[in-house]
């Protein structure tokens, strides 16, 4: 696929999520975040569902943990424009609560088409919904995210062998700052792939 057909791709896509009323979420949410970034990146990042400011702004990471994200990002000397980056829910659960299974199910669909689309060849997971489902998705098994993170799992998917780095959510840093460490540590990994 060329970029300009990626680009159409998400697109349509976008236009898809902005209509859908596949789960109770559509109730409630003020915009839809269906991600964003470049359609032709080497590296997609997802993470778990929208926050507050996310559901406002329709777009991914803006909170307080969207600067930690920015942060991490910069220290690997990647931007927004150079990575894709979205969740795995599109829309807001209630008070930010955690996604729920059948909401889950509802969504990946659109999920799945952006990685088939995107074609990364590297997959951070940030977090343990984006974690689980990834490696659910990839036959990889899977205990809890202390016990995986900054561990790269090769797989062999459809569309070609891909990267897995599953990482704590930026959020973590948020609540205690004494993991800002550990995630940039982890996110080292991914710079040593990109070279």
């Amino acid at each position: 696929m060329t970029v300009l057909e990626k680009q159409e791709e998400l697109d349509k896509l976008r236009r898809k999520i902005a209509a859908c009323q596949r789960c109770s979420l559509h109730k409630t949410r003020t915009h839809t975040v269906p991600g964003e970034g470049s359609p032709d990146a080497s590296v997609m990042f997802i993470g778990e569902a929208p926050g507050r400011n996310e559901d406002l702004q329709g777009k991914p990471f803006v909170g307080r943990a969207g600067s930690v994200f920015d942060k991490l990002l910069q220290s690997i000397a990647l931007t927004r424009e150079d990575i894709f980056l979205c969740n795995i829910l599109k829309c807001r659960p209630p008070n930010n609560r955690n996604p729920l299974p059948a909401e889950i199910q509802a969504c990946v669909g659109s999920l799945d088409i952006q990685i088939k689309t995107v074609n990364p060849q590297v997959i951070g997971t940030l977090g343990n919904f984006a974690t689980t489902y990834i490696f659910d998705k990839f036959k990889i098994p899977f205990t809890k995210i202390s016990a995986v993170k900054g561990i790269v799992q090769d797989v062999e998917t459809p569309f070609g062998p891909k990267k897995i780095i599953p990482l704590y959510h930026p959020a973590v840093a948020t609540y205690n700052p004494g993991k800002m460490n550990e995630l940039l540590n982890d996110f080292q990994v991914i710079k040593t792939l990109l070279n």
